[in-house]
């Protein structure tokens, strides 16, 4: 038994001992004239970051009356709510509740996506760090402003 515990212990340490960062060997040579020159070029570049330089709004050009996605979902999850529980033995007093959830559920999911057909989303350019210049549309900027330094991650512009 006390054999086993060490076993698995000894494995623990070896696997967290794999998952340890190895030190950034060379990170303050500066390209040729040794350590303290002028030139201060970053050897630890990040190949996602980069500048925004430009941001503009782009309206999607569709248009629907107001409530419309809300009324639209409504219908559907109490329809859905009222046949998922008459199909699974539930009583009238069950049926008439999981039409109301259904509703309710339905009107939330068709407002967001009528918010997502209709809404406007940002085109935002950014400067990469490696000269590349990238434009990235996406629906919110969660804080992303021009002359900002950011990171492009899955196709999305993040404050770095």
């Amino acid at each position: 038994m006390k054999i086993q515990l060490i076993a698995a212990g000894a494995i623990a340490s070896l696997a967290l001992a794999g998952c340890a960062t190895s030190p950034g060997y060379g990170g303050g040579y500066n390209g040729g004239g040794g350590y303290g020159s002028g030139n201060n070029y970053n050897q630890n570049r990040c190949a996602d970051c980069g500048i925004v330089t430009r941001i503009n709004a782009v309206s999607s050009g569709r248009t629907a009356p107001t409530a419309t996605g809300a009324i639209l979902g409504g219908i559907v999850g109490a329809v859905a709510g009222h046949e998922i529980s008459d199909h699974t033995g539930g009583s009238k007093g069950n049926q008439n509740i999981a039409a109301v959830a259904g509703a309710a559920a339905g009107a939330l999911a068709g407002n967001k996506i009528q918010q997502n057909v209709t809404g406007e989303s940002y085109d935002i350019q950014v400067r990469m760090d490696d000269g590349r210049v990238i434009m990235v549309n996406q629906k919110n900027l969660n804080g992303v402003a021009e002359n900002a330094y950011v990171r492009v991650v899955n196709g999305r512009v993040v404050l770095r």
